[in-house]
């Protein structure tokens, strides 16, 4: 079957939901195996619901489907997983295990464990029954992406994992599906050669239009989004996430647990160190990203401050981090690193630098940043970038 050609982003000629369908049957023609990667958030719904209808058609039910359990999870979340993993269509394997996750409530402990062995007194929620704890290639400790290209060995040939990634959500994605030129929904083979790939049949669907799914097609859905829409997120689709509490951009809902689930919010205040300061001032400058520095000191300076904040175990994690950074900027140019206005080349200044090790980086995500910030410059300077690049290079 020859592979859908590549729409632009303003695309009209075929709805979302026609599209995704089209995708999907063509990824059941290439692949051995067609997988769902279900979160229980409203994307993975749609993926799912609609991977259903395909796999209906062509006779391929019941639809194989991964949920990787994180423990701290709105107890809405874990109903309607439950409700799902009982569906007919649905072939569901439920993993609890014990995952490296961001802890951005804490410089001394920077990351936690989700159903840690050695902290069970601990848990936000007993291990639900009839779930898979263990796997031959997991190690206690990893994260999910050093583990997921593994999930599945190459014996078992070719697997499609979907995913319900969305181009709306942020810029990160949208260049994931942009640089591709053909199968421009199908992201690279794992590294582990595992013969694993990721796909994102519904990356042009709006959040509008997953609900639209919701309400044309009656697809049960998670209730925590009927909670989200009674405080004051209601109808801001791009707030409303359904994600580990704990991490950098996640933190600034702890209030929702706090408010909403009180039972599960008491425990989750004892899970991982730092969480109740984090309540508390996750959405003020103490925890702003903006990297706002003190008066009297430079962001060179600044930048070491937060550093040395950090338990020493993770200074040398951070400061090589930004080391990265900076061997980057002086391979491109002479020039020194600007104090606040970012490089019109390479992007970086002493402010954003702050920015990252506040951040911490740990997965590297702060990268992608870089060239929007080097346009913001050369825009604010009213320069091309081949003009940049004779002045700056």
């Amino acid at each position: 079957m020859a592979s859908p050609k590549v729409r632009s982003k303003d695309f009209q000629e075929q709805n979302v939901y026609e599209a995704a369908k089209e995708r999907i049957r063509y990824l059941y023609q290439r692949f051995d195996h067609v997988v769902v990667s279900f979160s229980g958030g409203k994307d993975s719904t749609a993926v799912l619901n609609v991977t259903i209808e395909v796999a209906r058609e062509l006779g391929r039910l019941p639809v194989r489907t991964v949920f990787f359990d994180e423990e701290a999870i709105h107890p809405p979340t874990i109903e309607y997983v439950e409700r799902t993993r009982q569906r007919p269509e649905v072939e569901m394997e439920w993993y609890c295990l014990e995952f490296k996750h961001r802890n951005a409530c804490s410089n001394e402990e920077p990351f936690w464990y989700c159903w840690d062995s050695e902290k069970q007194d601990l848990w936000v929620r007993p291990i639900p029954e009839n779930v898979i704890t263990e796997h031959k290639h997991f190690k206690k400790g990893m994260s999910f992406q050093e583990f997921g290209p593994w999930l599945y060995d190459r014996s078992e040939g070719s697997v499609a994992m979907l995913t319900g990634i969305r181009t709306q959500e942020s810029l990160r994605r949208y260049q994931v599906i942009a640089k591709k030129k053909e199968d421009h929904f199908v992201a690279a083979k794992s590294d582990s050669g595992n013969n694993q790939y990721r796909c994102f049949p519904i990356y042009d669907w709006s959040s509008e239009d997953v609900w639209r799914g919701v309400a044309n097609f009656g697809w049960d859905y998670n209730r925590t989004y009927d909670v989200f829409n009674q405080t004051s997120m209601f109808n801001n689709f791009l707030r409303q996430r359904v994600c580990p509490p704990f991490g950098e951009e996640p933190l600034r809902g702890l209030w929702v647990y706090a408010e909403c689930f009180p039972e599960m919010w008491h425990k989750m205040l004892y899970r991982v160190p730092g969480v109740a300061t984090a309540w508390r001032y996750a959405n003020t400058e103490l925890y702003s990203n903006s990297g706002k520095k003190p008066d009297g000191i430079t962001y060179r300076e600044y930048l070491e401050i937060v550093i040395q904040s950090y338990d020493s175990e993770w200074q040398g994690v951070v400061r090589d981090n930004v080391n990265g950074y900076i061997q980057n900027h002086k391979k491109q140019t002479a020039m020194p690193i600007p104090e606040e206005e970012p490089h019109p080349i390479t992007g970086v200044s002493w402010k954003w630098l702050t920015k990252v090790a506040i951040r911490g980086d740990f997965k590297g995500r702060q990268s992608n940043v870089l060239r929007a910030e080097a346009v913001k410059s050369r825009q604010k300077l009213g320069i091309t970038q081949e003009e940049a690049e004779k002045i700056y290079r």
